[in-house]
């Protein structure tokens, strides 16, 4: 595990943070919920997750800036540097009970994504990477798979909620990937299904319509993992695109060249 500061920093927070979640995860009938568009849902613990996140940081680093889930954008002095935080990536499967979700934090430095922490409370598995130093899981450092053909690759993907757009381009995309793919899987969390991408479990993964903090930290680790991402058309900017496609060097073209042929 890497032991710089800023690590420090950052998992201390996401550990004071997954305290309440794990309470709230073992009471999920009885949390106060309110509904904040089509099939997408925020709770009590989602927001009080937040909090716990922004107050641990702002100590620790004050001045700078936030890009949250709940809270929106929030200024700071430094304007270097941004936090881009979801403290609940998975809400919808917390709710329903379903044990998968992740609390992700991600640091942004000079418009470069430079650390990120992505922690799942309930299998206590740490993913953490800071630019320079590697990617690890818990004390385990990681790296992407080495497969190279389709046929051979688990792919994880994301699907469009109720009102969200973009279904029937889902439905072409998969189509054209569950073909050529071993399988197809898709969790419910954008973080962790990047995560599972740096450390192997998934060989390859897209996903249209997320936000910074759906992908920040996951972006930091996969690259310090050895992987390579784009947004979903080929783009070098996932987070400005709102998508993403990543894997290793090869299945990562292999899928972008797949992608592109749903669209014709």
């Amino acid at each position: 595990m890497i032991r710089s500061p800023l690590i420090t920093v950052m998992t201390d927070a996401v550990m004071k943070a997954a305290r309440s979640l794990k309470r709230d995860f073992g009471e999920v009938e009885a949390l106060q919920v309110t509904l904040k568009g089509p099939g997408d849902f925020v709770s009590a613990a989602d927001r009080k997750a937040e909090k716990t996140l922004r107050e641990a940081l702002e100590k620790a680093r004050p001045g700078y800036g936030f890009v949250m889930e709940e809270s929106g954008i929030v200024e700071g002095s430094d304007k270097s540097h941004r936090w881009h935080i979801d403290p609940l990536d998975g809400t919808t499967n917390f709710l329903h009970g379903f044990p998968h979700f992740a609390i992700s934090v991600g640091l942004e430095r000079d418009e470069q994504l430079v650390a990120g922490v992505i922690y799942d409370p309930i299998k206590d598995e740490m993913f953490v990477a800071e630019k320079g130093k590697g990617a690890f899981l818990n004390n385990r450092r990681v790296r992407v798979s080495a497969r190279r053909e389709m046929p051979q690759a688990l792919v994880g993907c994301g699907i469009p909620h109720l009102g969200k757009g973009g279904h029937g381009q889902l439905i072409r995309e998969l189509a054209a990937v569950s073909v050529r793919a071993a399988g197809v899987r898709r969790s419910g969390s954008a973080a962790l299904d990047i995560a599972y991408v740096a450390c192997g479990r998934l060989d390859i993964f897209w996903e249209r319509g997320l936000n910074s903090w759906d992908m920040a930290a996951g972006l930091a680790i996969l690259r310090e993992a050895g992987g390579f991402a784009s947004d979903a058309d080929g783009g070098v900017n996932p987070v400005a695109s709102g998508s993403i496609a990543c894997g290793n060097e090869t299945l990562h073209r292999e899928l972008l060249e797949v992608l592109k042929g749903a669209r014709a």
